[in-house]
C-alpha cells in the first residue's frame, strides 16, 4: 500500500472509531496532493464528500486527479505565512469550521499518521532488509514517515541512523540544529517535503542528522533517474536520493542505505519533465 494511502486509511479509520466522522460527512485537508489522493479514494468508496486546499505551486496533474475522484479543490497563494488567513492551512481550518458534519483530517498534527508508519512501514522495511539497515533517509512534510519509521528502526537497532533531506527554503533544518529559525522560509518547487511551520507528527528525537538539497539538485537528478534507470519518480524522491548521496560521503564503512521512492513522476509532467518550465524557474 502507498506510503500516503496507508496514512489516509489510518486517519479515516481512527476518526470513524472515535465517532468524529459520521456517515455522509466531509473530509477536509490541507495537502500537497498525495495524502489528498488517498483521502479522496477512501471518500469515494465510503460515501464521504472531500474538500482539499493546496498552494498554487502544486502540480496541475495532482489538482486534476483530486477533482477526478469527485473532490473539491481550493487553490491558495504560494509564499504566505502558515497563520495567514489565505494559507492552505488556514483555509482548510475555516472550511472545516463552517461545514456541518466535516472532519478536519489534519495530517500534519494527527498522530494516526505517525503511528501508522510505526506499525506498518517501519516493520516492512526491517523485514524486507532482513534487519540489515544502517541508514534511513527521508524528507519530512508532515514528518509522519520519518518519525514513525525512525522510531521503529531505532527500537530494533539504536545504531541505525535516521537522516532527513530538507529542501532549501524549509525551516526544519534550522529548528533541528539551532532550535530557532535563522533563515526565513523561502519558496521552493519540490512538493510534499519541507515546511514553513513545525508539524506535530515530526519528532526530532528519532532523527540524527539533516541534509540540505536544493531544487536544481532534486529536479535534475529526478530526470536523470527516469532517463537512465527507467524509474519515473517525483522530485521529492530524487531529493531523498540526493540527500543520501551527500550523507554517504560521511560514512567510514560500507553501509546499507534505505530510502523510499514514494511518489510518481507522472504527476509532474508539466513541471519536472517540461523543459520550458524548468528554464523559466532557472533550474535547467
Amino acid at each position: 500500500m502507498s506510503v500516503k494511502d496507508r496514512v489516509a486509511l489510518a486517519i479515516v479509520d481512527g476518526a470513524e472509531e472515535r465517532g468524529e466522522l459520521k456517515v455522509g460527512g466531509t473530509l477536509v485537508e490541507a495537502t500537497s496532493g498525495n495524502t489528498g489522493v488517498g483521502l479522496a479514494m477512501i471518500a469515494a468508496v465510503r460515501g464521504y464528500k472531500a474538500i482539499f486546499t493546496m498552494p498554487e505551486k502544486v502540480s496541475k496533474e495532482k489538482q486534476d486527479t483530486l477533482r477526478g475522484y469527485g473532490a473539491q479543490v481550493v487553490v491558495t497563494p504560494n509564499g504566505v505565512e502558515p497563520d495567514d488567513p489565505k494559507s492552505h492551512y488556514s483555509v482548510a481550518k475555516k472550511i472545516a469550521a463552517e461545514t456541518p458534519g466535516s472532519y478536519y483530517t489534519n495530517q500534519y498534527h494527527n498522530q494516526d499518521n505517525t503511528n501508522q508508519h510505526y506499525k506498518t512501514t517501519g516493520p516492512e522495511i526491517w523485514e524486507q532488509m532482513g534487519g540489515n539497515v544502517d541508514l534511513f533517509v527521508a524528507g519530512a512534510g508532515t514528518g509522519g514517515t520519518i518519525t514513525g519509521v525512525g522510531k521503529f528502526l531505532k527500537e530494533k537497532n539504536p545504531d541505525v541512523k535516521i537522516v532527513c533531506n530538507d529542501p532549501e527554503g524549509s525551516i526544519l533544518y534550522d529548528l533541528f540544529y539551532h532550535g530557532e529559525v535563522r533563515t526565513p522560509p523561502a519558496s521552493y518547487h519540490v512538493e510534499g517535503i519541507g515546511e514553513d511551520m513545525f508539524p506535530e507528527c515530526l519528532n526530532f528525537d528519532y532523527i540524527d542528522d539533516f541534509v540540505k538539497v536544493n531544487d536544481k539538485e532534486a529536479f535534475l537528478l529526478c530526470r536523470d533517474i527516469t532517463r537512465k534507470e527507467g524509474l519515473m519518480i517525483g522530485p521529492s524522491c530524487a531529493s531523498a536520493l540526493a540527500g543520501a548521496i551527500k550523507y554517504s560521503e560521511k560514512l567510514e564503512k560500507p553501509s546499507n542505505i534505505v530510502l523510499m521512492f514514494a511518489d510518481n513522476g507522472s504527476k509532474y509532467l508539466t513541471k519536472t519533465f517540461n523543459d520550458p518550465w524548468l528554464l523559466e524557474k532557472g533550474i535547467l
